[in-house]
């Protein structure tokens, strides 16, 4: 038999195949993707730290090709799909996000690598959102959009029948991969003919834009392709220039000199003449499909989280009384720790570590130290770990701004993990636990090392 492709390769050839299709169908895309570049170009050329600190790292080449992507889906069948077609690039469900606290009526995970390598070669992701049909507070309209999104057929048969055979081989030769990337491709394509008739999709659209995006249509078009910026502040202030109408406000964090969790802002979706069922022509318009841009901060432990989450409410409350938001956040986040060594102290974000072998043979640790004094003495390399996830509060933002202002503001719901773990046909991976696991390997061999050289008993 020929021999298999790594899962990294074929999602490297997924990752560029989706791009390429995205630039041709939204081709403002292609201009947020030259602005990213010509940003972070400079942001290079004036931080020669950075530059060859991401060089160092390995960093450079993922920063050209990283991209995040995301779709959404109508049935637990086409979600459980999904789970395995991203299985074939060596990607897996990481989280659980609950975006109905947010007014949008789904539940979502997001599909990536998990592993670091898997994720310096490539770390495409893909947020994966499934309706939460029961949100739909009509019955009837419940079960007529139930009956519609069960009718159709997402996957072509050739798609499903790669998947199957990456199952049973362990993998897909080259010949294979390029039938399922072709075949795959077909599920995200753009497609200006809903499935339902005029009627039907006003009628979808009153109970949720969203709802009416996910259910008229056939198949679960890629929304948006994200590149990822060094600087998101520059980013927005350029895309007027370059004739992209952006967002009023850039979702997640605000400006800090040490970026954490996740910033994003996008261009406003288009407005797309739509063919419906049963009329001749163009019958109307439906805005779904947009452009983001993405910065990429550190990740926070749960600790971390718990002191985002309490600024963030924070500034939430103030923003009600008067206060513009963009303030509010700024004013909030002052008691967020804005340095690397602080940040470490405080235990409030994830770091990996190296030994620096020399540094022990020229100078003893202690014999006992904690983590804190071997890296303040210079033994030890601390590195923040980079966030490799989503925020809900953000994504629902984003989403809300591209739906248009008759968009639900809430709904009384909490989230449902357990339908959404019985729908995926698997758990979700916990992304704190993941990021406490890298933490840890790297620490106990960094510690390793120093210990064959000088060896040290570390405290708490």
């Amino acid at each position: 038999m020929s021999q298999l492709l790594p899962p990294d390769e074929i999602r490297g050839m997924f990752s560029l195949a989706m791009s390429d299709m995205y630039r041709r169908e939204v081709p403002q895309y292609g201009t947020l993707c030259e602005l990213v570049g010509k940003v972070n170009a400079q942001v290079l050329r004036h931080d020669p730290a950075l530059a060859n600190r991401l060089r160092a790292d390995g960093q450079l080449e993922r920063l050209n090709v990283e991209r995040h992507g995301a779709v959404r889906v109508a049935t637990a069948q086409e979600l459980a799909t999904l789970r395995r077609l991203f299985a074939v690039m060596g990607m897996h469900a990481v989280g659980y996000y609950d975006l109905s606290i947010a007014g949008v009526p789904v539940h979502a995970t997001a599909f990536r690598p998990v592993d670091v390598r898997a994720l310096d070669v490539n770390p495409f992701r893909v947020f994966t959102s499934l309706l939460r049909l029961e949100l739909i507070g009509d019955p009837e309209l419940r079960e007529e959009a139930a009956q519609i999104v069960s009718r159709r057929r997402i996957f072509t048969p050739a798609c499903l029948d790669a998947i199957e055979r990456a199952e049973q081989q362990g993998g897909l030769t080259r010949q294979e991969a390029d039938t399922f990337v072709t075949q795959a491709l077909e599920t995200f394509r753009w497609h200006s003919d809903a499935t339902v008739d005029l009627a039907t999709y006003r009628k979808l659209r009153a109970a949720h834009p969203l709802v009416a995006d996910i259910v008229c249509f056939k198949g679960p078009h890629i929304n948006h392709l994200t590149p990822r910026t060094l600087d998101i502040d520059t980013a927005q202030a350029g895309m007027p220039e370059m004739g992209v109408e952006a967002k009023r406000t850039i979702e997640g964090p605000p400006p800090r000199v040490v970026p954490i969790l996740l910033r994003q802002t996008s261009f406003l979706a288009l407005e797309e003449p739509i063919r419906f069922v049963g009329a001749a022509g163009d019958q109307g318009t439906h805005t779904a499909r947009f452009g983001e841009i993405e910065q990429r901060g550190c990740a926070l432990t749960r600790k971390g989280r718990a002191l985002y989450d309490a600024l963030l409410s924070q500034a939430l409350a103030q923003s009600k009384v008067g206060t513009s938001l963009d303030e509010a956040m700024r004013s909030a986040f002052v008691a967020f720790p804005d340095d690397e060594p602080s940040l470490h102290q405080a235990g409030l974000a994830f770091f990996t570590y190296e030994a620096d072998v020399r540094r022990a043979e020229q100078a003893a640790p202690p014999p006992e130290a904690s983590i804190d004094q071997l890296v303040g003495g210079g033994w030890l390399r601390a590195k923040a770990v980079t966030y490799e996830d989503f925020l809900p509060v953000s994504a629902a933002g984003i989403f809300r701004s591209n739906l248009g202002d008759d968009a639900q503001a809430s709904y009384q719901d909490e989230g449902n993990r357990e339908a959404f773990e019985s729908a995926l046909g698997a758990r979700v991976l916990d992304e704190i636990d993941l990021y406490q696991q890298l933490s840890d390997a790297s620490l106990r061999t960094a510690l390793a090392a120093l210990s064959s050289v000088r060896p040290v008993k570390v405290t708490a």
